[in-house]
């Protein structure tokens, strides 16, 4: 994630402590019943993915011999992708786990930019994904088994101890047994002491039933978010990838910039500029005053144009920031704020340039958020390098309410940093102050 918000938004207030221990909670709590429920229908899921699985991998591995072998195991491992979704599903909507959706098969290359079915299921077939879970659907099965046993029988007979005084009668009345046999040698819990020591059994059976469940469904997450979520190399590659599109889309957008300002400012100026200077050589041998008034203007326009020159390269890449860093180049900035700016830069040595541009347009964004929208009366701008990170926090005491979730400009600052695995942090509560955070690689 780019972006970092307040621990508890609006109507998230953390949980008070309860009368009833948490031990005694436990097993009426609805946490409990869904990973039972989760634990239940997993034996009969895992059976089925089981034999799909097995069945399909089996006759794709037997009809190598002819040309059906690969398609057959390409369909496998696509119905295991299909399974390993559905666990996903189950997963996030019983046991509140949020695992990723993996890589997606990516058979299209540079040469085959629009594969056949033949590409696709060569692609199925080297995913490692794809083995990953079928490896899940066939080692589950066991696993779904034994879990589903031991919860089964605890859940049940810890309800039913608890409850034997209630339903007890049942034995004298329907069978010719006063109440349970144990030991298998004539000897019944039928006495009111042996009713009660049940009940007590029970309880006890029930307080410590909810943590066995709770470390059943411990090793389905693992298997879970281990076997069927993306991996840690792939997750990688998609950040690189996210990053790399961000960083040339926001290129390409400076590019538009900067060309759509030498067009519509200083090439249309020196365009006019031109003109006059014609229009005034003409002049002077008509003209001398008029043709000098002409220069005159003419040399008025140059210097609004070398003064858009210098604001556009100021833009692209400030001269003072190159030749001084980030104390100077961000005290320039606070200078042309509307805002009264308090700046702090306290640095070992300068980071790596990268960083060090991207740094002071942070600041510059920042600044210019807090002139347009904040209401402040004062800001402050600190810099500081803490281990390999150099950190940058703009404060200031305007309205707030700022949000880097609702599309503004603090969400394409948001991608920006997260192009170079930076972190934004947004403290705006509506009346203020707002307090924004930048955390960037020291070194990129």
């Amino acid at each position: 994630m780019a972006t970092a918000y307040e621990p508890y938004g609006p109507g998230t207030e953390p949980r008070r402590g309860s009368l009833l221990p948490a031990a005694l909670r436990a097993p009426f709590e609805a946490r409990v019943w869904r990973e039972f429920l989760y634990l239940v229908l997993s034996l009969p899921l895992s059976l089925l993915t089981f034999c799909y699985a097995i069945t399909m991998l089996a006759l794709g591995v037997g009809l190598l011999v002819t040309f059906l072998g690969i398609p057959v195991l390409g369909v496998a491992l696509a119905g295991c992708r299909g399974i390993g979704a559905m666990e996903r599903a189950r997963a996030r909507s019983l046991l509140r786990l949020e695992v990723a959706d993996p890589e997606p098969v990516r058979s299209a290359t540079r040469r085959s930019p629009k594969p056949g079915p033949f590409a696709w299921v060569g692609a199925l077939l080297r995913s490692g994904t794809s083995w990953r879970h079928a490896l899940y659907a066939v080692i589950h099965l066991p696993w779904a088994i034994f879990a589903f046993v031991v919860s089964m029988v605890l859940w049940v007979n810890a309800w039913g101890f608890l409850t034997y005084p209630l339903w007890q009668w049942v034995f004298p009345t329907y069978t010719d047994h006063p109440g349970i046999e144990i030991f298998k040698d004539d000897f019944f819990l039928d006495t009111p002491l042996e009713i009660a020591a049940t009940s007590v059994a029970g309880a006890l059976l029930l307080v410590a039933t909810p943590f066995l469940i709770r470390g059943l469904t411990a090793v389905d997450r693992l298997m879970v978010s281990g076997l069927l979520g993306p991996s840690r190399l792939a997750e990688r590659v998609w950040e690189l990838e996210s990053d790399r599109g961000t960083v040339v889309d926001t290129a390409a957008a400076d590019l538009r910039r900067i060309e759509r300002d030498l067009h519509d400012g200083a090439q249309a100026r020196l365009v006019a500029l031109a003109m006059d200077l014609g229009l005034a050589k003409e002049k002077l041998q008509e003209d001398p005053e008029a043709g000098a008034r002409m220069v005159e203007e003419a040399h008025g326009e140059v210097k609004l144009a070398l003064q858009e020159l210098r604001d556009l390269a100021r833009g692209i890449h400030p001269a003072i920031l190159t030749d001084r860093g980030l104390g100077p180049s961000l005290s320039a900035l606070a200078a042309r704020c509307t805002v009264p700016v308090r700046v702090s830069v306290d640095l070992p040595e300068r980071p790596a340039a990268a960083i060090e541009g991207i740094a002071y347009f942070t600041v510059s964004e920042l600044l210019q958020n807090i002139s347009k929208h904040s209401g402040a009366r004062t800001a402050d701008v600190e810099v500081w390098r803490s281990d390999d990170r150099l950190m940058l926090q703009v404060r200031d005491d305007g309205r707030g309410g700022a949000d880097a979730r609702a599309g503004s400009g603090l969400a394409g600052l948001a991608e920006r940093l997260d192009a170079v695995d930076g972190l934004l942090v947004v403290h705006s509560p509506a009346g203020g102050p707002t307090s924004v955070t930048a955390e960037l690689p020291w070194r990129g």
